[in-house]
């Protein structure tokens, strides 16, 4: 049986990442920038790297490390521990796009006034673009995640938990 550690981490992990891919499938699905006149899309840019742009790293970090204390947890019960490796790759995959394609962006588009430069465009669809692999990244972290904990939960109920206490010689 899992652990009341496991246990916390499986929940805790599951809404932590689920808050995350649901904020860039929001992104992806309420917030395409191309549909924005060029002031509208600087502000609404700039209001939510200012809400966005340290929170969600750092519900990413709290993730990755969460996914990778539950391989850690998981490294006798294998099919279990690489999915969870496959979910920590998958998600630190999320968290580097985001790090190296869209804040550098996101710095850029902070400095502008309310009229953004000739070409702005261009810079617009860039990361746009690395905001689609994120959340194909995303994604994919997080059905490895569900499917890690649900490989780890049936493995742990599959493993007899001890003989009982004075018992001597093989398990009947």
């Amino acid at each position: 049986m899992p652990t009341s550690l496991s246990n916390l981490l499986h929940v805790a992990n599951i809404i932590v990442v689920s808050l995350i891919v649901g904020s860039m499938f929001g992104i992806w699905r309420g917030y395409d920038p191309a549909l924005y006149s060029p002031a509208t899309f600087v502000e609404v840019h700039q209001v939510a790297v200012r809400g966005l742009n340290d929170l969600l790293p750092a519900m990413g970090f709290s993730a990755i490390a969460m996914a990778g204390a539950l391989a850690f947890l998981a490294r006798r019960r294998r099919p279990a521990f690489w999915l969870y490796l496959s979910a920590v790759a998958a998600l630190a995959a999320a968290g580097i796009i985001t790090r190296f394609g869209n804040q550098p962006i996101n710095d850029i588009v902070m400095g502008w006034s309310t009229t953004p430069p000739e070409g702005w465009q261009a810079l617009r669809d860039t990361w746009w673009n690395w905001h689609l692999a994120r959340l194909a990244a995303g994604i994919i972290g997080e059905v490895l995640l569900i499917n890690a904990i649900f490989a780890d939960r049936s493995q742990s109920a599959a493993v007899p938990s001890s003989q009982p206490a004075g018992a001597v010689g093989k398990p009947a």
